[in-house]
C-alpha cells in the first residue's frame, strides 16, 4: 500500500471518530427507510432504489466488468469516493462510520477520490436513496437525502449496491426461501419483487442480510408482501449493520 492511500485511509478513520452527531433512530428497517425516502420518485428507480443503467441488461454484471477493480499485486481493492460539500461536517461523519465499517471486515478500502481517478463514487443530497448496480464508470452517485437517509445501515444498504449486490429477496434461488404475495404489493412496484439472475457466492439466504427488506415492505393493505416459506410468522429486514453473509459476500466476490 502506498503512502499516500495509506494517509487516506487514516484521514478518513480519525475524522469518523472524532464526531459522534448521526441520526440515531434506526427504528425503521432499511425498506421503510427507503421506501419512505423514494415515495415521490418511484419511477426512476427500480427494486426501490437502483438506478437503471441502460448500457447493461438485466444480468448479472459482475461477471461482466462492473466488479470495482483490485490489481493482482494487491491486497485491497480501493474504491475512490468524493462526499457533497453540501452535507454538514455531521452528515459526512454519518456517511463515513458507514464505509469504515467496511474498512474492518473486508477488503475494501474507500479512499478519497483524488485527480488520477476516473471512476468513482459521488455521495451527495439528491432526491431520496438509491444507487447503481456495480461499477457503472466515471462519476457514480449515491443519493443519500440529508433527511431520511443518512443511517449506517443505509450507507451499507446503498454502498452494497455499488459493490454489485442485489436486494436478498431478488435473487436467483429466492422461490426455495421466500413467497412473494403479489395481491399485496402497492400498484406499480411489481417490479420492486421481479427475480434476478444473481451470483450468491455458495452462500445461503440470509433472512438477516442488510439487503434483506421487511415482511410489510411496499404492502398496499398492511398486509405481508413476503413470507418466510419455513416459519410465515417470522418478522426479518430489521437488520441495521452487514450480516456476517453479507460480510462473506463481499470478501468472496473481490477474492479477500
Amino acid at each position: 500500500m502506498t503512502p499516500t492511500f495509506l494517509l487516506l485511509l487514516l484521514s478518513m478513520t480519525t475524522v469518523c471518530l472524532s464526531d459522534t452527531g448521526d441520526q440515531t433512530d434506526e427504528s425503521m428497517d432499511v425498506s421503510e427507510i427507503i421506501a419512505r425516502a423514494n415515495a415521490d420518485i418511484g419511477s426512476q428507480v427500480v427494486h426501490g432504489d437502483i438506478v437503471r443503467d441502460l448500457r447493461r441488461n438485466a444480468d448479472s454484471c459482475t461477471a461482466k466488468g462492473c466488479k470495482w477493480r483490485k490489481m493482482l499485486w494487491r491486497k485491497y481493492t480501493y474504491v475512490p469516493v468524493r462526499i457533497s460539500s453540501a452535507y454538514s461536517r455531521a452528515e459526512r461523519n454519518i456517511i463515513i462510520r458507514g464505509l469504515v465499517t467496511f474498512h474492518k471486515s473486508t477488503c475494501i478500502r474507500f479512499v478519497w477520490k483524488r485527480w488520477w481517478h476516473r471512476s468513482y463514487i459521488y455521495f451527495f443530497s439528491g432526491s431520496g436513496c438509491w444507487s447503481y448496480l456495480g461499477r457503472v464508470g466515471g462519476r457514480q452517485r449515491i443519493s443519500l437525502k440529508k433527511r431520511g437517509c443518512l443511517y449506517q445501515s443505509t450507507v451499507q444498504h446503498e454502498v452494497l449496491h455499488a459493490l454489485g449486490f442485489h436486494h436478498e429477496h431478488v435473487r436467483s434461488d429466492r422461490d426455495t426461501y421466500v413467497q412473494i404475495l403479489t395481491q399485496n404489493i402497492q400498484p406499480g412496484r411489481e417490479s420492486n419483487f421481479q427475480k434476478e439472475n444473481t451470483n450468491n457466492l455458495n452462500t445461503p439466504y440470509d433472512f438477516m442480510s442488510v439487503m434483506q427488506y421487511s415482511k410489510y415492505a411496499f404492502s398496499r393493505n398492511g398486509l405481508p408482501t413476503i413470507i418466510n416459506k419455513s416459519d410465515t410468522n417470522a418478522a426479518f429486514g430489521t437488520a441495521t449493520q452487514m450480516s456476517p453473509n453479507d460480510i462473506a459476500r463481499v470478501n468472496r466476490l473481490y477474492k479477500c
